[in-house]
């Protein structure tokens, strides 16, 4: 018998799968796709299940996104660079400090219930595993932007927050970061609980200039190793 509630009906495999724009995207982040590697619509297809369509359409959003560039060669994987993590931590640091502002004037009772419950949470991650702590710290900060209630702000830091994680090792995992993270988070919710929306601002953008210093060493090291 044909049930007639189909809106009812669980979705299939096919509508779970995600779409082949995040897939390749998801790729990128995690690394399967490495910087400069190339990206061929034939191969991309296959590995994807897809037509050459859907591949073309996903690549030229990313493209739009950064994630992707045109080269002599055809499109790679943007390539990691430290002139890169300069530009995203200065716009970074400029929109942390204006969410945090922002936040402060506007959060509500509930968004301090999540902040803490977030800086809690971070407290509490074993400091072993380098991937808890950059989620939990990346839970707090997303967190921070909810409470700012300002989607064009979280969109722009989202996208951002993207890049960064193009780049695989945490800052957080430097001798002594992960406890001084942790007062500055409890500064900046004690900023936003008490309105200071100035002081939240210049909270938050000295926790990320301190980020960039330590992301600009992690990759200058890596250079430096790669070179010997």
């Amino acid at each position: 018998m044909t049930s007639k509630t189909r809106g009812n009906e669980p979705p299939s495999a096919v509508e779970r799968r995600p779409s082949t724009y995040a897939r390749i995207k998801q790729a990128i982040a995690d690394g399967r796709l490495a910087p400069g590697a190339p990206l061929v619509e034939t191969a991309l297809a296959e590995w994807c299940e897809v037509s050459r369509t859907p591949i073309r359409e996903a690549l030229t959003r990313l493209e739009q996104d950064g994630l992707v560039t045109r080269t002599d060669r055809g499109l790679v994987v943007r390539e990691r660079s430290p002139e890169e993590v300069l530009d995203i931590y200065e716009t970074r640091i400029v929109l942390e400090g204006t969410v945090a502002r922002t936040a402060a004037a506007r959060r509500t009772p509930i968004d301090l219930i999540h902040l803490r419950h977030a800086a809690s949470e971070m407290a509490a991650v074993d400091t072993a595993d380098e991937e808890a702590m950059a989620a939990a710290n990346r839970a707090f900060h997303r967190r921070l932007w909810a409470a700012s209630h300002n989607e064009s702000l979280t969109d722009l830091l989202d996208r951002l927050d993207f890049h960064i994680a193009r780049y695989p090792r945490t800052t957080l995992s430097r001798p002594g970061r992960w406890e001084q993270a942790l007062v500055e988070h409890g500064e900046i919710v004690a900023a936003v609980e008490e309105r200071q929306l100035q002081l939240a601002e210049d909270l938050a953008r000295e926790h990320f200039t301190k980020a960039r210093d330590i992301r600009l060493e992690i990759l200058a090291s890596e250079i430096d190793s790669s070179a010997v």
